[in-house]
């Protein structure tokens, strides 16, 4: 998955809920989990020694835990999750987010979410942009990264500090998109 920079407009959580209403439904998402994709034999032949999967932060370039984020309790942040059909073996990557907060779902190639609820992991299927919203509330020292273990032991995963608000106001710098890809 890839960062990029998000040019839609910040919202609030509130903005957001009245643009999509907050309907409970169903997705239309019938392609499946990794084990369920299109390329079972590449799933067989790789492992960690042969397939490294990133996180890659496009206003930076930083890799996996060379990614260096700060956020401040009370931010919140519109993130862009972008999973690249250009990578050796695209597939769909379960994106999670340690302790810090929580974050809605805002879209989902473009399209708005009608589900608006409060998550931790958000599964981004191969090719496509998810954008969320992260409601910062939680101070300390945490982790993001795929959920499928094999990509976490490939180094799929970073870590990011929030801190406690500044008595000044001044707020701390923020990501505004994310991408993964695999490598041989």
């Amino acid at each position: 998955m890839k960062l990029v920079a998000s040019d839609a407009p910040q919202v609030s959580v509130q903005e957001s809920q009245e643009q999509v209403g907050h309907e409970h439904g169903a997705h239309d998402h019938g392609d499946g989990l990794e084990w369920e994709d299109l390329m079972p034999e590449i799933n067989r032949a790789s492992d960690p020694s042969n397939m490294f999967w990133q996180l890659i932060d496009r206003e930076t370039g930083a890799e996996n835990s060379a990614i260096s984020w700060a956020f401040t309790v009370g931010d919140r942040v519109k993130i862009r999750l972008v999973n690249e059909m250009a990578s050796d073996h695209p597939m769909h990557h379960p994106f999670h987010i340690h302790g810090a907060g929580r974050f809605l779902i805002l879209s989902r190639d473009g399209k708005p979410e009608p589900n608006l609820v409060w998550k931790d992991t958000v599964l981004v299927r191969s090719g496509q942009t998810v954008d969320i919203l992260l409601d910062v509330s939680n101070p300390g020292l945490w982790m993001a990264h795929c959920h499928i273990a094999e990509h976490i032991q490939s180094g799929m995963m970073f870590t990011f500090n929030v801190a406690r608000p500044d008595p000044s106001g001044k707020p701390a710098a923020a990501p505004e998109a994310l991408g993964v890809e695999s490598t041989p």
